[in-house]
């Protein structure tokens, strides 16, 4: 057991302005993520805190994140999409989403009915990465990238010569957050304020 998960429930993720307060949305589902932690620390995965979330590993390698959002918690599979899914209860996160599945969750009794599911298809992740197995994600050169971003890296070779150094995943991570923007004048802005993290090697959700 990681005493940083204890912390997690007890003050929240600390991912928002809610953090330590009543509102903070790990309250609302504290008793169903403590069934599933329990579920967890049965199997041989090994629970750490990654990206304020408890993460379970195996062999060092992301196996899945036990997390909390707004309307449910979730078991989040870094290689959902290579599950087979028997119940049909996975959910794509987003329409971006290549290789991560979530099984949602919003009261105890829930998990407590597909408790027999829920540990096959941990099981099932943990096989999947003793496997070797790799999503075949899009490669990077087929990304869409905004016409702000292409811009910038026509005017500056150096922030070209960083953001192609960056992983596939990475790339992908920036890619989606400068896209979402509505207005062309917050996608640029987006990509300024980015440049000192893509000259670190960094991601978008990394710090």
């Amino acid at each position: 057991m990681n005493p940083k998960i204890d912390t997690y429930f007890a003050e929240g993720c600390g991912r928002c302005e809610l953090y330590q307060t009543p509102q903070c949305k790990v309250h609302s589902y504290v008793e169903p993520m403590e069934h599933l932690r329990r579920m967890l620390l049965e199997t041989e995965l090994q629970e750490d805190y990654k990206w304020k979330q408890p993460t379970y590993t195996l062999n060092d390698k992301n196996v899945l994140i036990l997390t909390a959002f707004k309307d449910y918690c979730c078991l989040a599979f870094f290689k959902g999409s290579l599950m087979k899914d028997p119940g049909k209860v996975m959910v794509t996160p987003g329409e971006n989403s290549q290789a991560a599945r979530q099984l949602r969750f919003t009261k105890t009794d829930q998990v407590k009915k597909q408790e027999k599911l829920i540990r096959a298809y941990i099981q099932e992740a943990i096989e999947l990465e003793k496997s070797g197995a790799k999503v075949d994600f899009k490669q990077k050169d087929e990304l869409e990238f905004p016409e702000e971003l292409i811009q910038k890296m026509d005017e500056d070779p150096s922030f070209k010569h960083a953001f192609e150094k960056l992983t596939p995943g990475r790339q992908r991570s920036w890619n989606l957050h400068f896209s979402s923007a509505k207005q062309s004048a917050t996608r640029s802005s987006r990509i300024e304020k980015a440049k000192t993290k893509i000259f670190e090697g960094k991601g978008w959700n990394e710090r």
